[in-house]
């Protein structure tokens, strides 16, 4: 006795297309989140973040990183120049580096920037260390003190750094705006 495959399913009734079952659910999702924005015109967003974040499971809150400032853009430099090799001892009177720099942070929007270098040789190192990159900030510092003794500009307004390449024996003073327009 062999039954015919068709005789074993029972009738379907007729349906509605599932296209439209799927636009109905989209329609429904739709009206929610108008619903939603709606309702949260009149709500405390600080409020809302935490109940949010309560729902999802969230017990930490994360805090955003600060963004960065960019350094500001070189505007003019000054150097001194002639350090002997080793040494971070200045090798001439700061008076004209410290009447430029004067001048050039009268505007309370420009900072200075204090690179000190090295040669590269391997004479042109801190004596106690070994280091260029020491030596180059000891020679970076003895400027940098050297404005702040005589009151040419604020200590705030100075940054000290050791120059990533090797060049002269030398300190380079650079001036930047970092504020907006006055």
């Amino acid at each position: 006795m062999s039954l015919a495959l068709e005789d074993d399913l029972p009738d379907l009734a007729p349906t509605r297309p599932i296209w439209l079952m799927t636009l109905a659910d989209l329609a429904l999702l739709l009206v929610g989140f108008f619903v939603l924005l709606q309702a949260s015109q009149q709500i405390d967003r600080a409020a809302l973040a935490r109940g949010l974040r309560a729902g999802f499971g969230v017990r930490d809150v994360v805090a955003p990183s600060p963004v960065p400032t960019p350094e500001p853009m070189a505007v003019s430099a000054g150097a001194m120049r002639g350090f002997v090799r080793g040494s971070a001892a200045l090798p001439v009177a700061p008076d004209a580096l410290i009447g430029w720099a004067r001048d050039a942070a009268r505007d309370d929007r420009v900072l200075l920037r204090v690179a000190g270098a090295v040669d590269g040789s391997p004479g042109d190192v801190d004596p106690v260390t070994g280091s260029g990159a020491v030596l180059a900030a000891d020679r970076a510092r003895a400027v940098a003190s050297a404005l702040l003794l005589a009151h040419a500009v604020p200590a705030n307004r100075i940054t000290i750094v050791a120059a990533a390449r090797p060049g002269q024996r030398s300190v380079t003073v650079s001036t930047g705006y970092a504020g907006g327009r006055q």
